[in-house]
């Protein structure tokens, strides 16, 4: 298959062009999954602390990540960042690249992505792992799901648009993040989603995975 030059302005242009379309998909999923997970990362997350959403869309998880935390969210979709700004004016949004943006060491004490690293090429997932364990202090966390497929990178329509999806190995996400990253993982767990929309059942590999603080 003959892959996009850029894949992440696929990505960004199929966001911007679902516009509203997105949030209206996404309020029709069954939220079983997703309603555990960010209770996990909540428990982990006391006030006070500092918080970085990847991929974080039109903000459907902002204003509880955001709740007397220090909160920003990056995304590649202006259009998804604008509609995130109107639900959630308090939060603080950045249209970037989370793969290559860049902040400074030690500044978070939890990472959070909810489906973003599906649209991550398989070759940036070593980089970007080791580029989020810098900018987390002792002790913090990363916590996402992750593709668990045998899958190559590749483009395929989905919701109307073309879509960049990453490539993924299973047990390579773990690896990576435990072995060659330094994580410790604390969670580690694959759970199926049932969603009713022509695509069929959606299985992520749910992780949360701690800096050490020693």
């Amino acid at each position: 298959m003959l892959l996009p030059a850029d894949p992440k302005r696929v990505v960004a242009e199929g966001y911007d062009r679902m516009g509203l379309e997105f949030s209206a998909w996404n309020s029709k999923r069954p939220h079983g999954v997703r309603r555990w997970f960010l209770g996990e990362a909540l428990a982990r997350l006391p006030e006070g602390t500092s918080v970085l959403e990847l991929g974080c869309g039109p903000g459907a998880d902002a204003a509880e990540l955001s709740a007397r935390r220090r909160y920003i969210g990056v995304d590649l979709s202006r259009v998804q960042l604008s509609i995130a700004r109107l639900h959630v004016p308090q939060a603080a949004f950045v249209v970037g690249d989370f793969t290559s943006i860049a902040f400074r060491p030690a500044s978070f004490d939890g990472i959070v992505a909810f489906y973003a690293f599906n649209h991550v090429p398989q070759e940036e997932l070593a980089a970007t792992f080791k580029g989020i364990y810098a900018w987390l202090r002792r002790g913090g966390r990363l916590m996402t799901s992750l593709l668990t497929s045998d899958a190559e990178d590749r483009v395929e329509e989905w919701l109307g648009v073309p879509m960049f999806f990453g490539g993924s190995k299973p047990g390579s996400a773990e690896r990576l993040l435990r072995d060659e990253t330094g994580f410790q993982l604390e969670l580690s767990e694959i759970r199926e989603e049932g969603v009713d929309d022509g695509y069929g059942p959606v299985t992520s590999y749910w992780v949360i995975a701690g800096k050490p603080d020693d």
